[in-house]
């Protein structure tokens, strides 16, 4: 045998004992790194609204500037000057959710305790595949889900599992449905495929989230297996007209699943899912409810009936990343029957051979698509803890009434027009304009005078009036996700709406002077 050569070793000072978080001295790094960081981020020279003041090639050209080239550097800054760094980077160039007037998307700003508890979870590092790779962070989830499945309402057979948001919820519920659904046919869809699976069908609203039809195209089934059911004049799937399209399928058509939602986008609206739970029972299909935005309701006494019907589901996303005021992203899928799961089962030797498995070492690798997971329940988990029902009520209460005043405040202003009142939290409307033919630029340049100045944030999105063949108008968007705003917050916000409006109309007029 050659004997090895050694190269060799080249003398190199040790590793401070401050190198990794988890260990005490690293610990107490963390806690001051955060510190000196936040100090930084407090000395910025933060916005005056929720975004910088600037269009989006400039701001993104001044950050890239900031942050300096794209190479990585033979010697590093040290990690109090990156993170100085980064910290005021985020908040010159970056959105400030906590302001009154950011009011575009289903994205909350953080609670504080959320952000404390996720950095906890962060410096364990811990995974929820196995046993060994973080036994508190499974205990924490499973603790998590057991509230979840209760407040829901599912029964004791419940399950779930956290993903990486509701878009993955919802391909994790397609998944399961596709499955029970080709189980039921004799197909083994894991092993097999869909390619015996026919006409697979899944119904859900016009209104649905685009996810449905992306989860279809990553099951093999098709962005055409998707059948959209039409909505009434407050934005809820007819139930009448998905009796009639299963009652209309073929012997060649597999339905899989009807897709409910509870909580649409752009409206709030919740499909009646007592009456969807029946039809799909009465025909064996599984009914999946997309609960990323509605789910929150449950917190509050005087919201938690709209969501009657929830506990008839055989899965359910939801979103506590949105209602919930969670750091992006905290989704969840719970399931009806935990043996939904046996789908995603996966014996893996190196990660959970039988014997370790069967004597109590084992992880949540059967639940999810995902093998590394991070433990996203932390943070959840703390929050709940924190505030309990009550506390989180009171919170989606004073959303839902901000939500209410800025429909009451749009109503009394002539030149806006509500185009759909609060359900939830969104109110919908748009600024009418002189010209009806150029009302839907006017609202779509106005939107932008806001964000290229900084002062407001809010959404936009095209409406077109159910029962109509009227083309979709643009409209704007208030998401009133932010409990610490007051009334005198959304009358500022409208203020600004309308004088952006007048400011528009006034270019378009000089324009064509």
């Amino acid at each position: 045998m050659t004997p090895l050569t050694e190269a060799p070793l080249t003398e190199a000072p040790p590793f401070p004992p401050t190198l990794l978080a988890g260990s005490p001295e690293g610990l107490g790094e963390v806690s001051a790194a955060l510190g000196e960081a936040l100090d930084a981020a407090l000395n910025a020279r933060r916005p005056a609204g929720p975004l910088p003041v600037g269009a989006p090639g400039a701001v993104l050209a001044s950050a890239a500037r900031a942050l300096g080239p794209a190479r990585l550097p033979a010697e590093g800054l040290g990690p109090k000057a990156a993170l100085q760094l980064l910290a005021t980077l985020l908040v010159e160039h970056g959105v400030d959710l906590s302001h009154p007037r950011a009011v575009a998307h289903l994205q909350p700003p953080a609670l504080a305790v959320a952000v404390a508890a996720d950095t906890l979870a962060s410096v364990t590092n811990a995974s929820l595949d196995t046993y060994d790779s973080g036994p508190a962070a499974i205990a924490v989830e499973r603790w998590l889900i057991g509230v979840l499945t209760r407040l829901a309402g599912l029964g004791e057979r419940a399950d779930g599992v956290l993903t990486p948001g509701g878009s993955l919820s919802n391909l994790l519920g397609l998944l399961l449905a596709r499955d029970a659904a080709a189980l039921r046919r004799g197909i083994d869809a894991r092993q097999d495929g869909v390619a015996a699976l026919t006409g697979p069908v899944v119904f859900c609203s016009e209104l649905a989230h685009f996810s449905v039809q992306r989860a279809c195209a990553a099951l093999g089934l098709g962005e055409s297996a998707v059948h959209l059911v039409p909505t009434d004049e407050r934005w809820r799937m007819r139930p009448e007209a998905l009796a009639a399209a299963l009652d209309r399928l073929g012997p060649g058509r597999t339905p899989l699943a009807v897709v409910a939602t509870a909580g649409t986008t752009d409206f709030g609206s919740i499909d009646p899912l007592p009456q969807i739970a029946e039809i799909a029972a009465g025909h064996g299909v599984w009914m999946h409810v997309d609960a990323a935005y509605g789910f929150g309701a449950l917190f509050s006494e005087q919201l938690a009936g709209r969501l009657a019907g929830l506990e008839l589901a055989d899965s359910v996303t939801l979103d506590l990343h949105k209602i919930g005021w969670q750091p992006a992203a905290t989704s969840v899928l719970l399931v009806s029957d935990t043996t939904a799961f046996t789908a995603l089962d996966r014996e893996v030797a190196y990660l959970n051979p039988a014997d370790d498995s069967e004597a109590g070492y084992d992880g949540l690798l059967g639940r999810s698509l995902q093998t590394t997971r991070r433990p996203d329940a932390v943070k959840a988990a703390a929050t709940l803890l924190a505030y309990g029902h009550t506390g989180l009520g009171r919170m989606v209460d004073a959303c839902h009434g901000l939500a209410r005043y800025a429909e009451r405040r749009i109503l009394a202003e002539p030149e806006l027009e509500l185009v759909s009142p609060a359900a939830l939290t969104t109110v919908v409307f748009r600024y009418r304009g002189a010209d009806p033919d150029t009302a839907d630029q006017l609202n779509g340049a106005l939107r932008r005078r806001l964000l290229d100045a900084g002062t407001a944030l809010i959404g936009r999105t095209e409406v077109r009036t159910a029962g109509t063949g009227s083309p979709a108008r643009v409209c704007l968007k208030f998401t009133l996700l932010n409990p610490t705003a007051t009334p005198d917050d959304i009358d500022g916000l409208v203020d600004l709406v309308l004088d952006a409006g007048r400011a528009c109309e006034r270019l378009v007029e000089e324009s064509a002077a």
